[in-house]
Formats: C-alpha cells, sequence, structure tokens
C-alpha cells in the first residue's frame, strides 16, 4: 500500500459521524443513564475513565503515524462542551465549530474524527448511536493470540464518513481493551489488527497512547495530550 493511500485510508478509519454521537457531556449524562450497569459497553467505558468526562472541559493531542521511515503527524485542540475544534498540521491551521460546519470544515472534521476515535474509542461504544453489538466470550486475540472477550460493534449503513464499518474491541478481566479490528464495510477479514497498550492516565481519563500491528513496522500513537476539567467551585 503505497504510504499516501495509506493516509487517505487512516483518515477514514473510525470515522461515524459526529452527528450520531452525544459526547458533549451536557448529554452524555442521559446516553449513561440509558444503558444498564451491566452492559458491555458501559463497563468499558467506565474502566477506561467515562464517569470523568462530564467535567472535561479541554483535550488536546497530536495523533502520529510511523510506517517503516514515514512519519506523519497533527495536532489537535478540542472543547468539548461547546463544541469547537482547532487542527494544527505541518501546513495549515484549521479552526471550526462542530455545529456550524459546512463543506469547507467536512474534511477537516472527517480527519478529526478518525482520530478521536482511535483516542477515545471505549467513550465512542457508548456516544455512538445507530449500532449494534455482539459477543464474545473466551476469544483468541488477532494478535498476542491470547484468551480474551471480544466486543463487536456495527455501525448502520446510513449516516456518518464509513457507514457500516465493525469494530471487535478485545478486552480483559477488567474490561479494559488490549487489541482490536477495523473491519471495513463489516468484512469478514480485517483491514486492519492492532495493540493498545502504554496506558496513562489524564485527569481521570485513562487513554491508551500506542497501537501497533503485528509486524511492528506499523505505529499509531499518541504525543503531547492535554486534558483540563472544568474548575471546582
Amino acid at each position: 500500500m503505497a504510504f499516501a493511500t495509506l493516509f487517505l485510508f487512516l483518515m477514514l478509519l473510525g470515522c461515524n459521524n459526529g452527528q450520531n454521537t452525544s459526547e458533549n457531556p451536557n448529554t452524555a449524562s442521559k446516553v449513561t443513564d440509558s444503558l444498564e450497569n451491566t452492559s458491555i459497553s458501559y463497563k468499558i467505558a467506565n474502566a477506561n475513565g467515562f464517569q470523568h468526562w462530564k467535567n472535561i472541559s479541554e483535550i488536546k493531542f497530536t495523533f502520529n503515524v510511523d510506517r517503516g521511515d514515514n512519519h506523519f503527524q497533527r495536532s489537535w485542540i478540542w472543547k468539548p462542551k461547546i463544541g469547537d475544534v482547532t487542527m494544527v498540521s505541518v501546513n495549515d491551521t484549521v479552526n471550526y465549530n462542530r455545529s456550524k460546519m459546512d463543506s469547507l470544515t467536512m474534511k477537516t472534521d472527517a480527519a478529526f474524527i478518525n482520530d478521536k476515535y482511535w483516542l477515545l474509542a471505549p467513550y465512542q461504544i457508548v456516544w455512538d448511536e445507530g449500532t449494534t453489538f455482539s459477543e464474545k466470550k473466551n476469544t483468541v486475540a488477532p494478535i498476542s493470540k491470547d484468551t480474551l472477550n471480544q466486543l463487536t460493534i456495527v455501525y448502520g449503513n446510513e449516516g456518518g464518513y464509513t457507514p457500516g464499518d465493525a469494530y471487535d474491541f478485545f478486552y480483559d478481566e477488567n474490561y479494559r481493551i488490549k487489541e482490536w479490528n477495523y473491519r471495513n464495510g463489516n468484512a469478514k477479514k480485517p483491514s486492519i489488527s492492532t495493540t493498545w497498550e502504554d496506558y496513562e492516565n489524564f485527569n481521570g481519563l485513562e487513554i491508551s497512547k500506542m497501537h501497533k500491528d503485528s509486524t511492528g513496522g506499523f505505529k499509531l500513537y499518541f504525543t503531547k495530550i492535554s486534558v483540563k476539567k472544568d474548575s471546582i467551585r
């Protein structure tokens, strides 16, 4: 796969339309309240600090991809309560609000949705609407071959940047994601499988900073992560 094609592919990974999410903390509590505490999706989200999201006012991060000697990165500043997004790349800086997008900002938003999905996938499985879930116990993980549990999420065929896609989350007994598959269009064969490792706590949010494929030649990782909470009065 050519490197340019790889990045086009990466930009589309995880791109469910933000219009079908409840990532705004003002409405996220309603999503949480509607879920049973026994649901696997809720347990995975909560194990990664989802209960703290309602207090988050800003998150900054740099999305990096290494493939061989090639490196790509872009940085984001997101204020989820008001919807403001800033993207900083080597060539450009773009500012927009997710409630006021136009044709010029849609491309940038597709990149944002992709990068945010990699960063916060444990929360996306709670936020995103129009999805179906299935579960498997004691299944073999694609990379480590460890015995883990599996939660599969399939997106609906309408709406979003890449409708109909599927993700297989492989998680341990503590509901922490260890690996995943991305399956374009819900195909049987994964388009890509990576690890979830190097977790770190940022103001209550448990974030996996490193994702590698089975060869180690592909790495997708996050740097310069900063999470701000609302001031407590």
